[in-house]
């Protein structure tokens, strides 16, 4: 058995979203990005599925140019190499669950170049 927090010992960074891996499991990874009011997540794509819940706040979600307001409780599933960047509304905690063949090396390049 594995347990994390989505609450607990939460860091924003000044100036773009924290990544956080809470834990990994033998199919995927589960990772908590935390963003400051008005911090983005430029344009980007992941090579597998994911799965996005908004489990604080309420970000704008983008997709192949179409924009998803998302509030606390909302989850969004998307497939491979679909376009998509997220703006944060107010302070929020965003949940993704990332396959197991992912990394979040890539998550982590994604926010620090936005």
């Amino acid at each position: 058995m594995k347990t994390a927090s989505l609450t607990n010992d939460i860091v924003y960074h000044k100036k773009r979203p924290t990544i956080q891996v809470l834990f990994e499991t033998e199919t995927g990874k589960e990772i908590r990005i935390a963003f400051k009011k008005d911090q983005v997540m430029k344009e980007h794509k992941t090579p597998f599925p994911i799965v996005v819940e908004i489990f604080e706040g309420s970000i704008d979600f983008g997709v192949n140019g179409k924009l998803h307001s998302l509030h606390k409780g909302d989850l969004v599933a998307l497939e491979g190499g679909v376009p998509h960047d997220l703006t944060a509304i107010k302070d929020s905690i965003v949940r993704l669950s990332l396959n197991k063949a992912d990394t979040a090396k890539r998550v982590e390049d994604v926010a620090k170049n936005s």
